[in-house]
Parts: C-alpha cells; sequence; structure tokens
C-alpha cells in the first residue's frame, strides 16, 4: 500500500470514528478519487473498513448485523483473494475433477485452469459455472435445484447425494468465518449439503481464506477444522492457525499464499 492510500483510508477511518457509514460515492469524492480507486484501497487495506450495500462502514461496527451482499464481496479484499487462489492453483494436476464453492473467494481461481489441457469442474454456483463455461478445456458439471439469487448459487434436498456420487479429486472450500474452537461457518443454510459432501467424497480438501474470516461464526456452521487437508491463508491469519491445539484428529497443513 502506497502512501497516498493510507492517507485515504486513515481520513475515511477518521470519518467513520464515530459509527454510521458513507456512501462509496462520497468518499471518493472526499478524497478526490475515483469509487474503484476507493475500491482497491479498502481491499488492500487491512480490514478495518467493509462495504455493505454500496456504504463504506467499519467492520466492527456494532450497529450493523452481518449480511451477505455479493456484489460487495467480489470487491472486498480482492488482491488478498487472488493471492490466495494462486497458492491453492498449486494444488491442481492434469485431470483432476474439481469441486469449487460458491462465493467470490474462489473466482480469481477460475482464470487459473486454462494452463491445463483437461479439468472437470463441479459446483452449484451460477458465477462459477458462467466463468468456467468458456474454458473450452474444462468439463462444467453444474448442480441444480433451486436457484438462491442472494450467492447466486443453487440448492437441493438431492445435491448431498448428487455430489457424493461424484469422484472428486481436490475440493477447494471458501468459509464466512473460521473460529478455532466453533468450526467453520457460511452465511446460507443451503451451502451446508454440497460443502459436507464434497468433503466427505473427495481425496483432498482445501480451505481457502484470507485473516479477515478468522475468529469469526456465521449462521451456519458445516465443518471442523480437521476436515481439512491444508488450509490456504495468508501471513496474518497462519500463526493464529499454526498455534491451534489439535484434537484427535490430524490438523490441517497450513499454506501461506
Amino acid at each position: 500500500m502506497n502512501g497516498r492510500s493510507a492517507m485515504r483510508l486513515a481520513r475515511l477511518q477518521d470519518v467513520l470514528a464515530g459509527g454510521g457509514t458513507i456512501h462509496l460515492s462520497e468518499a471518493a469524492k472526499l478524497c478526490g478519487v475515483s469509487e474503484m480507486t476507493i475500491r482497491r484501497d479498502v481491499a488492500a487495506s487491512d480490514g478495518a473498513m467493509t462495504f455493505l450495500g454500496g456504504h463504506l462502514m467499519m467492520a466492527d461496527n456494532p450497529q450493523f448485523a452481518p449480511v451477505y451482499d455479493l456484489d460487495e464481496q467480489q470487491g472486498s479484499h480482492y488482491l488478498a483473494k487472488q493471492r490466495l487462489c494462486q497458492g491453492a492453483a498449486s494444488f491442481i494436476a492434469e485431470g483432476d475433477t474439481l469441486f469449487i464453492d460458491c462465493g467470490t473467494t474462489l473466482m480469481p481461481l477460475l482464470g487459473m485452469l486454462d494452463e491445463f489441457e483437461e479439468l472437470t469442474v463441479v459446483t452449484y454456483a451460477l458465477n462459477v459455472a458462467n466463468a468456467v463455461g468458456s474454458l473450452s478445456n474444462v468439463r462444467l458439471v453444474l448442480l441444480g435445484g433451486l436457484y438462491h439469487h442472494s450467492s447466486q448459487s443453487f440448492g437441493s434436498g438431492e445435491m448431498y447425494d448428487a455430489v457424493r456420487r461424484l469422484g472428486i479429486n481436490k475440493a477447494f472450500i471458501s468459509a464466512a468465518g473460521v473460529d478455532l474452537a466453533r468450526g467453520v461457518s457460511c452465511f446460507h443454510f443451503h451451502e451446508v449439503a454440497p460443502k459436507q459432501a464434497a468433503l466427505e467424497t473427495a481425496l483432498y480438501r482445501i480451505l481457502v481464506v484470507d485473516a479477515s474470516k478468522l475468529g469469526i461464526v456465521r449462521p451456519a456452521l458445516f465443518a471442523e477444522l480437521d476436515a481439512f487437508d491444508v488450509v490456504v491463508t495468508d501471513a496474518k491469519a497462519a500463526p493464529r492457525l499454526n498455534a491451534r491445539v489439535g484434537s484427535e484428529h490430524q490438523p490441517p497443513r497450513v499454506m501461506v499464499a
């Protein structure tokens, strides 16, 4: 982060210090830059500020309940997500069948699949399917059901069994919260079944999360941390994950990307 970016962030934090929010357009006007520049500043920052419905706010503001906004999540911590996906891509081998979770954390991974000659991607996420559909080297398996617009994903009572019938080499899982005691969680309950089925079926299970998810519990718990073989994360989260006291199960390896 350069000095100008740091100054803009400090100015915005001063505005937000007393609570409340500021619209993205107003933040851009205040700092004399474009809205995209403000998004990039926040994405590259330490996670102290976040977006909610087009408004910028302090991430720890207790006045606002946590909600999931796919458009806002797409721009949130983008540079961190890109680095994490570069690390996650190192686990992919030619000919693999990959389960790729919904949300935005794993979207940069899709742009890294064209270097392989043949892959299969299994997903229940429309945004993932749309991106994979343009890759001639990737065979797509889209799991259907009731469409949930908030997360651009599908859910059904049959999805668990559908995933279990597939031969998945690697499961790439994202999460909205990782608590060392409670486990790994997401916002939406319809995501639990496909996530759990992929974890039970895949030969290798990779959790991809940045430090902003650590210490957070979202409504839908779906796995213990020990359910994963590796956690791909950043340098801020790695020390806490490595210091975790393991259970009777083998704790996951932590990879810093």
